[in-house]
């Protein structure tokens, strides 16, 4: 699933493209940018992207089975 990084007032804001991160995004300022996008099967992928993107330390996740389950495994596509 693609994966938007938005910049509002300096602050990251990182969602699900599409419907799926409409309400997200209508927290957004009208300033608000899209500066990345990535592709990721599941939500562990896509932090793992966001955290390299940002030169931030590793991602890592205290529940490793939830957060690998593959959005297509949800039926979410």
């Amino acid at each position: 699933m693609r994966h938007e990084l938005w910049m509002d007032a300096g602050l990251p804001s990182f969602c699900l493209a599409g419907p799926m991160g409409d309400d997200q995004r209508a927290l957004h300022s009208d300033g608000a940018e899209l500066v990345w996008t990535v592709e990721a099967a599941s939500h562990f992928d896509a932090m793992t992207s966001f955290y390299e993107h940002m030169g931030w330390a590793p991602y890592s996740t205290d529940f490793p089975e939830i957060d690998r389950e593959t959005y297509a495994s949800r039926g979410w596509e």
